[in-house]
């Protein structure tokens, strides 16, 4: 399956708050909840507004992964990017329907291809030792793992944090 990634835009609120909308109780599985507010129409558009200026600053960058007839698929952005250190970290998320299907691991890849231009020399990722999918998506994509798991707690579940990073070669 072909896909792109297209930077977020103010233009892509409504059609983003739908897809999180249909995702949640399948986001919240896997991940801690963004708590009832988030999912507020208004505070839904003032959260995007504040991720969209972060994108302008150039400390985030956020992508929603899109099929080839332009529906959202997922999301995939790198965050608290460290403009000395060249660092930020990827973070993704896939709707329910369209997961093992490969297109995580496409919209990392792509994401990748993205990092010169962004001028971001190295990612870093975190996953839970359970999230088998999720690893595999990173190693693949060139990620090593980076520390040892560390014990956290994860929607009342004790569960491994794993650190990945991959490093971009000049």
């Amino acid at each position: 399956m072909k896909i792109q990634l297209k930077a977020c835009t103010a233009l892509d609120a409504e059609e983003l708050y739908v897809f999180e909308l249909e995702n949640r109780l399948y986001f919240e599985q896997s991940i801690p909840s963004r708590g009832e507010d988030y999912y507020l129409p208004e505070i839904f558009k003032q959260r995007h507004a504040s991720l969209l200026q972060e994108q302008r600053d150039g400390t985030s960058f956020f992508y929603l992964i899109k099929d080839e007839g332009g529906e959202i698929m997922g999301r995939i952005n790198l965050v608290n990017r460290d403009v000395t250190t060249k660092r930020a970290e990827l973070g993704y998320r896939i709707g329910q329907n369209h997961t093992g299907k490969g297109i995580a691991k496409e919209a990392v890849r792509l994401l990748i291809g993205q990092c010169r231009k962004l001028d971001i020399k190295e990612i870093q990722a975190k996953t839970t030792d359970g999230n088998i999918a999720s690893r595999k998506i990173l190693t693949g994509n060139g990620f090593q793992q980076e520390s040892k798991a560390v014990e956290v707690e994860l929607n009342g579940q004790r569960m491994m944090l794993i650190q990945f990073k991959r490093t971009m070669l000049d």
